[in-house]
C-alpha cells in the first residue's frame, strides 16, 4: 500500500469514527466529504436546528503532533469559505452554523477522540 492510499483509509477510518460519534450526540449527518472551489468539508450535519461542519484531523501515533494541531490558519480560511458556500449551495444562509473540529487519534487500543465546538471562528 502506498503512503497516500494508507493516509486516506487512515482517514476514511477517521471520518467514520466521528460520524458515529455525533450520530451518538444526536447530531444527524447530512453530507460526507462534501466539495467546492475552496476545498471539501469532511462532514457536514444538523444539531438541534445549527449546520455544523467538521473537520476530522486522524493521526496514527504522535510523530507529527497532535491531530487539532493540523488545522492551520490556512485551513481554517478554507472551512470558513466551504462553510459559506455550502450554506449559500443549500439556500441555508439564514441557518446558525458552527465549525467543529474532531480529533482522532488511532492507537493500539482503539481510538482516542477530542471534540472541539466552535473551534473555527468567523475569523482567525
Amino acid at each position: 500500500m502506498t503512503l497516500h492510499a494508507d493516509r486516506d483509509e487512515t482517514g476514511l477510518r477517521g471520518e467514520d469514527i466521528a460520524a458515529r460519534h455525533l450520530a451518538a450526540a444526536g447530531c444527524r449527518i447530512l453530507e460526507r466529504r462534501w466539495r467546492s472551489a475552496y476545498g471539501e468539508i469532511d462532514l457536514v450535519a444538523e444539531d438541534r436546528g445549527e449546520i455544523v461542519f467538521v473537520e476530522v484531523k486522524t493521526r496514527r501515533g504522535a510523530g507529527y503532533g497532535l491531530p487539532e494541531e493540523a488545522v492551520t490558519a490556512k485551513k481554517r480560511e478554507h472551512l470558513r469559505a466551504c462553510a459559506a458556500a455550502y450554506l449559500q449551495a443549500k439556500r441555508l444562509a439564514h441557518r446558525p452554523f458552527r465549525i467543529d473540529i474532531v480529533a482522532i487519534s488511532l492507537v493500539p487500543e482503539g481510538a482516542r477522540l477530542a471534540h472541539f465546538r466552535s473551534a473555527v471562528g468567523e475569523e482567525g
